[in-house]
């Protein structure tokens, strides 16, 4: 697109008015799944989610929030948060992190940069220490035991080539070295001690050690396991980074690395880190931009931890307003200290008052809000306070679409991914898996299933009604926005999800 050409105008909509106000709500971590005692969307008391699914049956469908359609490689990966806001927000389907990397393996352009596993036998390097930090929430508990031994078998493999090829440290994501939410430093000063002093808790003389014990430890999960380091067999530590290493971080959350050299640009904006492997995805054009150069003043609220998925992520992976005039974000503060079950309605009655008042005030056209309980609570693992959790997302919705009943607005209720519609790892067969002494595995990670998008309001013109298309993914959803905003999308974005049908 020539910069000639270009104009951010957008074209009036032939069928539907401006001048409604619009409420976009992403109830984080909200999948369709079949009922059953493990879907904690349908026990919890969910009144208002419930209506709108079983409303209009043309106001309410699934989109798909995962793989593909959100810019994964395949559809086996499950979406996330950070790309699903991208999608949200953008229109348009982005080759994202991990697919940007496959590519780049690929085509071996990612060792035109500094350093990798694969490549490293064939540039020269002699050795190797790896800093490990496991999961167990974008992916399955449990799921630490075959990493590791995969890496361990790889690393062996680098070890009969002549290169000193080591696991150094390691511990669990939400407790070592990756503070997001409260700026805990306690959280990095355990991954500054392991990584960089050669100091933990717990010593090992091998990772896959490690992590079965670990492991072991009464309610232990992948998420929390406490920080450990490899040492010899003299028990001196067998990597600390020194002076003069060449330090690669790979990860699949953007937000979470940002102080650290990595794979990614992470922070376009900010330009953080100021070396990496990959390029990021070149998010530009975003829904957010247009509406505001189009005059519609914009409010984005959520709580902390979610903060940054209606704001930076939804405008693109960009930091900091379009038009400070035009648009106010606010963030509630998240409860620190504590693990998310504790408090299972986090900040939703805040979050949803906060966006009452906005929509009430008349003083914005679009509000678009997080509801972060069924993600942050999903991810525990635990049932009953994730129950608690999806009815405070509810009522937290039901304050906001009275609001817009009262000013005669408009509303879209979606999600950006699955979590909290099924907490139950499962086999081929769909059956729920068991361990060794008979309960039940508790599933923490996100889902492959689709997420519902409702439309609806007083200022919903006659006629509107979702398409008959069942292909319709998260960006989709841009283009139905500025629909209901009274505008077309531009023309290389997803398809609007909407049509109005004359009566």
């Amino acid at each position: 697109m020539g910069s000639a050409e270009f104009s951010w105008k957008l074209a009036d909509h032939p069928k539907l008015p401006k001048g409604k106000q619009v409420a976009v709500v992403v109830l984080d971590g909200w999948g369709e799944a079949i009922p059953n005692q493990y879907n904690c969307i349908h026990i919890a008391d969910t009144p208002t989610m419930d209506s709108l699914k079983n409303g209009a049956p043309n106001h309410w469908r699934l989109v798909k929030a995962h793989g593909k359609a959100v810019g994964l490689p395949t559809d086996d990966d499950m979406g996330n948060s950070e790309v699903g806001h991208n999608a949200l927000g953008a229109g348009r389907i982005y080759a994202q992190g991990a697919k940007l990397v496959d590519l780049a393996l690929a085509s071996g352009k990612i060792y035109d940069g500094e350093l990798l596993l694969q490549g490293v036998s064939e540039r020269g390097v002699k050795r190797i220490r790896v800093h490990i930090l496991t999961d167990g929430r974008d992916v399955l508990d449990g799921s630490s035991v075959g990493f590791v031994e995969t890496l361990e078998n790889d690393l062996a493999k680098l070890c009969e080539k002549g290169i000193d090829a080591r696991i150094a440290s390691g511990g669990g994501r939400m407790y070592v070295t990756m503070d997001r939410y409260e700026n805990d430093w306690n959280v990095v000063k355990r991954g500054w001690d392991a990584q960089v002093l050669g100091k933990a808790p717990h010593t090992f003389t091998s990772a896959l050690e490690a992590v079965k014990k670990l492991r072991a430890e009464p309610k232990a999960n992948d998420q929390y396991l406490p920080p450990f380091v490899i040492v010899d067999e003299n028990g001196k530590p067998v990597g600390p980074i020194v002076d003069g290493d060449a330090v690669v971080t790979l990860n699949f959350r953007a937000d979470r690395m940002i102080h650290y050299a990595g794979m990614l640009e992470y922070d376009g904006e900010l330009k953080l880190p100021s070396h990496y492997l990959v390029s990021p995805p070149e998010i530009e054009r975003t829904s957010g931009e247009y509406l505001v150069n189009n005059g519609i003043r914009t409010f984005a609220c959520s709580e902390t931890v979610k903060f940054g998925h209606v704001t930076f992520f939804w405008n693109g992976n960009r930091s900091g307003y379009f038009n400070p005039d035009m648009e106010e974000y606010v963030e509630v503060p998240s409860d620190s200290g504590i693990t998310f079950n504790v408090q299972p309605k986090m900040k939703a009655l805040e979050i949803a008052e906060k966006t009452r008042d906005a929509i009430l005030s008349r003083k914005f056209d679009q509000v678009r809000v997080n509801l972060p309980n069924g993600d942050m609570v999903g991810h525990t693992g635990d049932i009953e306070a994730t129950i608690v959790a999806c009815k405070a997302a509810d009522d937290a919705v039901k304050m906001i679409l009275d609001a817009i009943e009262q000013v005669g607005g408009i509303y879209v209720v979606t999600a950006d991914h699955g979590n909290a519609e099924d907490m139950v790892k499962r086999d081929k067969s769909g059956k729920p898996l068991l361990d060794k002494n008979g309960n039940i595995q508790i599933l923490t990670s996100h889902t492959l299933q689709p997420v519902p998008i409702a439309i609806g309001g007083p200022g919903l013109s006659p006629g509107v009604r979702f398409r008959n298309d069942p292909n319709g993914g998260l960006a989709n959803v841009a283009a139905t926005v500025m629909n209901l905003h009274g505008f077309e999308a531009p023309s290389d974005y997803e398809p609007t999800l909407v049509e109005v049908v004359d009566n």
